[in-house]
């Protein structure tokens, strides 16, 4: 299993007052394609989500120990967790493994908190950064071509979430590693929205 989903295409991008975080949906081993519906977004709280590219049990491992840490300052706090902080978390686990067990993974992790929507990518030595859009996985360049050539700071909703979508089947279109649809998660204010895409009805 942790050769699982070592290939795939996901993006993410914050418009207005949502982060929108999308993934295909093809799980992989070396060239054979073991699984078409895999979700590779993750709720971590009501208003914070990751998606995963690299292996899935050290991604596995990671996302519950992000949602440990959430619901534990949450019960605590008695307050939602910020988004940044999770983000230092994840990467102080990964930088503090790298040189005994490093997790083989990048993540994407969005979310919405008292200073709004936010994106942060971390890859697996810990690095940290916070971004407007990004793209992980085999599929990257190509979807990142397409965040990089269409992204305004002024789309509304519905033009970021087709471009969010557009990104991931334009990579599905030329990697081999992505494939069989776009999942979709908008997470804002009022909590996050879910929507999956299916390739056979989805055109670019």
């Amino acid at each position: 299993m942790n050769e699982l989903a070592s290939k795939t295409t996901t993006v993410g991008l914050v418009v207005g007052d949502y982060a929108i975080l999308a993934a295909d949906k093809r799980a992989t081993a070396g060239a054979a394609v073991y699984h078409k519906a895999i979700r590779k977004i993750h709720r971590i709280s009501d208003h914070s989500a990751v998606t995963i590219s690299g292996l899935v049990a050290d991604a596995q491992f990671l996302v519950e120990n992000a949602r440990f840490i959430a619901r534990r300052y949450e019960l605590q706090a008695r307050k939602p967790i910020e988004t940044r902080s999770l983000a230092e978390y994840l990467s102080l686990l990964l930088s503090i493994y790298l040189r005994i067990y490093p997790y083989l993974v990048q993540l994407l992790l969005g979310g919405y908190d008292s200073n709004g929507p936010s994106l942060y990518y971390i890859d697996l030595y810990g690095t940290l950064t916070r971004e407007k859009y990004m793209a992980t996985g085999s599929g990257s360049p190509i979807a990142f071509g397409v965040l990089e050539s269409s992204y305004s700071d002024n789309m509304t909703l519905e033009e970021a979430k087709n471009l969010a979508v557009k990104a991931v089947l334009s990579a599905i279109s030329r990697d081999g590693f992505s494939g069989e649809g776009v999942d979709v998660v908008v997470i804002g204010k009022d909590g996050m929205r879910e929507e999956t895409f299916q390739l056979r009805k989805t055109l670019l």
